[in-house]
């Protein structure tokens, strides 16, 4: 299993096996989400359940790769149950549960994968969740869904729901800045409850300036990842939320200063008429972990 951050991510069509294969090998992105919601259509919801749940099964926990999450249907669905029942499987290594709007949701997920698990004898606990939030009334109870169960490992913003509920224009505009709002409410309640912060897709896969823009924006509010339609916006995404070979230098160079003025028993240290208080130094310490992970 995959552990440390993911920060990228990966819609794949449930209902193309070539997709499925090709999306299991892809050697950059750090995870993929497997669909059976949104991106297919209602006729072939089966057909992709199936698959999926066949492809994941033919795969042991320690195989390597991207990790291997299933997006399933709206929760309460009664396509939900059927899903859960065919893809918790060996391979299997989350769920991201779409449209959520309260801890309950969440917690009857919970509660189905603790029977499925032993059903399958599975480690309880063993599948993770990434939440996904498109309502403002999700969004306005952000942090008790992202505590709501140890199995949440991160909280993703859905863009395009969110913006069909606020009635926004289809067309971005200002690397989605109509959006800061609620996307920084998000990135709040998932440091509050330590949890990984996704930002949503880049919709025109032509934009690859726009892509960057708005990629770097979701790294500056918080966002600890970002999802993606195509392996075309991976590197992208990978490049700009890993720290640059500039950024630790600069914190390494932060890290030895404070370190050694510490040592000397200097009171202040500072660089280029920058005070270096602890919180500087942690996060210059924190910068160079992620890029360990």
């Amino acid at each position: 299993m995959k552990t440390g951050l993911l920060r990228s991510w990966m819609f794949v069509p449930g209902q193309k096996q070539k997709m499925i294969d090709k999306a299991l090998n892809l050697p950059d992105v750090a995870a993929i989400m497997l669909d059976i919601e949104d991106g297919v259509p209602p006729q072939e919801k089966e057909n992709a359940r199936q698959l999926i749940g066949a492809s994941l099964a033919k795969i042991s926990p320690d195989t390597e790769g991207p990790a291997r999450f299933v997006r399933i249907n709206s929760i309460g669905h009664e396509y939900m149950y059927r899903d859960i029942a065919a893809v918790v499987q060996s391979g299997t290594e989350g769920l991201a549960i779409p449209k959520i709007e309260s801890p309950d949701q969440v917690r009857l997920v919970s509660s189905l994968l603790d029977q499925r698990e032993r059903d399958m004898k599975l480690p309880v606990g063993k599948i993770r969740l990434l939440v996904a939030l498109e309502s403002p009334r999700g969004l306005l109870d952000a942090y008790a869904i992202a505590s709501s169960s140890p199995r949440v490992i991160g909280m993703m913003f859905g863009a395009e729901d969110y913006g069909k509920e606020l009635g926004l224009p289809l067309n971005r505009e200002g690397e989605a800045s109509e959006m800061l709002h609620a996307r920084n409410m998000l990135v709040i309640a998932t440091a509050a409850a330590r949890i990984q912060s996704v930002d949503g897709v880049w919709p025109n896969l032509k934009d690859i300036d726009g892509l960057k823009r708005h990629t770097l924006q979701s790294r500056r509010l918080g966002f600890t990842g970002m999802s993606s339609i195509n392996p075309v916006q991976i590197a992208v995404i990978n490049e700009i939320f890993a720290p640059s070979a500039e950024e630790l230098e600069f914190c390494n160079h932060v890290i030895q200063l404070f370190d050694e003025g510490i040592a000397r028993g200097d009171g202040s240290i500072a660089l280029g008429g920058q005070l270096l208080d602890l919180p500087i130094v942690e996060r210059a310490r924190m910068m160079v972990a992620s890029a360990k992970k």
